[in-house]
């Protein structure tokens, strides 16, 4: 727009005939104008207030001069020089100084064309010029500035609406988790506590019933009956036992809970409830002794898949372990953290198949083992399984530390509610 504009007052120059030598310099100035504009003066009109733009402002103003000072007319030009300073200013402070600075080249302008006393016709051009363009340009930025404002307010509410949308997901999950459990445990787990306690009761009155009959052949039925029973009691725990690690696996975090703290309800009710010995170390959360802070925290995703794999690692012991002891331990390094759940059960069956004694957690060990391994893979974490020694197993969870990664779709730790004490 800028070149069209000066190419333009050059042709009507030139369409005015006859053509003076002072119209020949006008033309020759414009020249000037263009050349500078081509070469590096529209690469400059960014705002930045470069040395580039500045030395073109320059080119502008002494352009200015020289040309009101072969034709007035040329003050024309100011149409086009006002609002490239505007444009070429990196602030309204500079844009200001630029333009006090073009009164000089119109007064002299006007002085080398009217003699003297063209300085004071100079001057006061130069003075409303630059009074108009401050007061439009004034307008113009702050508009301009307005506008930046509203789109930084803009994007301010884009990013609330989308936390508070997260956030709404993220209860909705929490209370589905919470009324899941709730569910089991009314339901599922009553039911089969009452299964258990009738199979118990009806195992005692079988016993009793076989010793007091005479017949061998009705004692015999009693005894295939009793063997009935108890497996019946067998299938009723082993359901039972499924259905608490259910209610412990979808159960959400406390709200103010931290990691460890969660950790440590987690192997507290998980001895409570099958009388296996937990040990828990977990020093490298940034607890120490004192209970000052030792290391920085983890990030939110990252505590939310250690403890979700926790709770499986531990569902598995229950289920499969037949142990007596086992221990939930965290070890962290410069750019890892590892999680270690170990037992001292009968071990991992296919495990020891393996041509390394270990393998990988992957979707054919089951869906606890399966869904621990997705969840790691969002955020670049892996899981091994493998024996322990003597005897057991040990299941080891490592994540690493660097954001690269994609968050877990779960909701952050301190912002869940769950694993209650």
């Amino acid at each position: 727009m800028i070149a069209v504009s000066v190419m333009l007052t050059g042709i009507m120059t030139l369409l005015d005939p006859p053509v003076s030598g002072d119209e020949w310099g006008v033309v020759g100035v414009i020249a000037v104008v263009l050349a500078a504009y081509f070469a590096w003066g529209r690469r400059t009109l960014d705002g930045s207030g470069s040395v580039g733009g500045l030395l073109y402002a320059g080119v502008l103003l002494v352009s200015l001069a020289v040309g009101i000072g072969l034709d007035p007319t040329f003050s024309f030009m100011q149409v086009i020089v006002f609002p490239t300073l505007w444009v070429i200013s990196r602030s309204t402070r500079q844009a200001v100084a630029l333009n006090l600075m073009a009164i000089v080249p119109v007064a002299i302008g006007y002085t080398l064309y009217f003699g003297a006393d063209g300085l004071p016709s100079g001057i006061a051009v130069g003075v409303l010029s630059v009074a108009f363009s401050l007061a439009f340009g004034s307008w113009i930025a702050g508009i301009e500035k307005a506008g930046a404002e509203r789109a930084r307010l803009l994007d301010e509410l884009m990013a609330v609406q989308g936390e508070l949308a997260a956030a709404n997901r993220e209860a909705g999950v929490d209370s589905e988790r919470a009324r899941l459990a709730r569910e089991i445990h009314d339901t599922i787990a009553q039911s089969l506590t009452g299964l258990v306690m009738v199979a118990q009761r009806a195992h005692g009155d079988l016993e009793r019933a076989a010793d007091a009959a005479g017949d061998p052949a009705a004692s015999e039925h009693l005894v295939r009956a009793t063997a009935d029973v108890e497996l019946i009691e067998s299938m009723a725990r082993d359901a039972l036992t499924e259905a608490r690690g259910l209610v412990a696996a979808i159960s959400p975090v406390r709200v103010e809970s931290t990691l460890a703290e969660a950790l440590g309800r987690l192997a507290e009710r998980f001895q409570r409830e099958t009388g296996v010995v937990v040990r828990s170390e977990l020093a490298a959360l940034g607890v120490g002794a004192s209970g000052t802070a030792s290391a920085p925290p983890l990030r939110a995703e990252l505590e939310v898949v250690l403890l979700r794999c926790a709770q499986e690692g531990l569902a598995n012991v229950r289920k499969h372990a037949r142990a007596t002891a086992a221990s939930v331990q965290v070890s962290r390094r410069e750019n890892a953290i590892s999680l270690v759940i170990s037992d001292d059960g009968v071990g991992p069956g296919g495990a020891a198949t393996a041509p390394s004694g270990s393998r990988r957690a992957t979707a054919g060990d089951g869906f606890g083992l399966a869904g621990m391994a997705d969840r790691l893979a969002l955020v670049g974490g892996s899981a091994r399984l493998e024996p322990a020694l003597p005897r057991g197993s040990r299941l080891t969870v490592t994540v690493p530390l660097a954001p690269e990664h994609a968050p877990s779709p779960e909701s952050p730790l301190d912002a869940a509610k769950g694993v209650q004490a």
